[in-house]
């Protein structure tokens, strides 16, 4: 497939990604619903900055009502509780035959399969650090694992050819026959960073108490096995080694991977998960019922007890509405729930 790609979504993902792609000549168009964000890059361009390098770049870039034509490549590129809206948004503009990438977090590729076909969906995982700064503005701060397959786990020539144009963002790309392994292994970790961003600790930080490696480890343990009893196995990847917190996991394999996710993210810019900027900076709702949500549903379908990651969806909510602050006691308080983990 060829002609421009379309970027929907231009915040710390997208944005980050698509300006390396017009670095090397690739023909992007942005669509964002911040009209600030957009305003800046018309005026002066897409500003990616950071310890990796700091690059200006003119793109294009328009709010949705002013988008026009029809794409045969599309990166989402949104907040997880944006998927069903922004694919029913970008509907119109998906050509036929084309595809829509999940650039996301979470198991977004069936909300947009739902909407536009499963068979128009290609799956992603990526965990590279970077945050929105500000209108035009994107930190970079760190690189990360960039997966890319097809749901059904064939390499196909879509998806290859995607591959080859991720590699001018990312060099060590990854192509997989199990993507769905790395989106399940991204749901453990993040369910980590959902953890971290009870505090105003940075993610490295947190990570490293060992006083909180309990509960840390019991919340890790309860995505294994929701995804074990799926008869889904995970993959690992910057640090994250989902056997450790497996059913046969032990205490030197947990503290092993502990050590090496402290590792991987004290060497990056972005010291705190975006969901810690949602509740504390931008004071807005997170991705946590679109992200760990589908976690706790297919847990009571399978009949498995996560009271740990219930109690932290219910935390992030109290953090959300006001009623709890960021604390490094909330980790203390989380504990509590482990008198009940399975």
């Amino acid at each position: 497939m060829s002609g421009p790609i379309l970027i929907w979504g231009a915040g710390a993902i997208g944005g980050t990604i698509g300006a390396y792609l017009v670095r090397v000549g690739e023909d992007v168009q942005f669509v964002d619903t911040a009209a600030d964000h957009v305003a800046a890059m018309q005026r002066d361009g897409l500003t990616i900055e950071g310890p990796i390098e700091t690059l200006t770049v003119p793109v294009q870039a328009v709010l949705p009502q002013d988008l026009s034509g029809t794409f045969s490549r599309i990166l989402l590129c949104v907040k997880a509780h944006h998927t069903e809206s922004a694919s029913v948004a970008l509907a119109p503009h998906l050509a036929a035959g084309g595809y829509v990438a999940s650039f996301q977090n979470g198991l977004n590729e069936f909300v947009i399969g739902r909407v536009l076909g499963i068979d128009n969906v290609i799956g992603a995982f990526i965990n590279f650090g970077a945050d929105y700064i500000a209108p035009g503005r994107i930190l970079y701060g760190g690189k990360g694992a960039c997966v890319l397959g097809e749901l059904d786990g064939r390499i196909s020539p879509r998806v290859t050819a995607l591959h080859a144009v991720l590699t001018s963002f990312e060099p060590d790309a990854m192509l997989t026959e199990d993507i769905l392994g790395y989106l399940w292994g991204k749901l453990g970790y993040g369910a980590l960073l959902f953890a971290t961003a009870l505090t105003d600790a940075s993610i490295a930080d947190v990570l490293a108490s060992e006083r909180h490696r309990p509960v840390l480890a019991a919340l890790a343990r309860e995505v294994m096995a929701v995804a074990g009893t799926k008869g889904i196995k995970p993959r690992g990847f910057n640090g994250f080694d989902p056997a450790a917190f497996g059913q046969d996991g032990t205490e030197a394999a947990i503290d092993a991977s502990m050590s090496e996710m402290v590792v991987h993210n004290r060497r990056s810019a972005k010291s705190h998960s975006g969901i810690w900027r949602d509740l504390a900076v931008r004071k807005r709702k997170t991705e946590v019922d679109a992200q760990l949500g589908p976690i706790l549903t297919e847990a009571a379908a399978l009949g498995l007890a996560v009271p740990v990651m219930t109690q932290l969806i219910a935390m992030i909510h109290e953090i959300e509405n006001g009623s709890r602050s960021l604390a490094w006691d909330n980790l203390d308080d989380l504990a509590l729930s482990m008198a009940g983990d399975a």
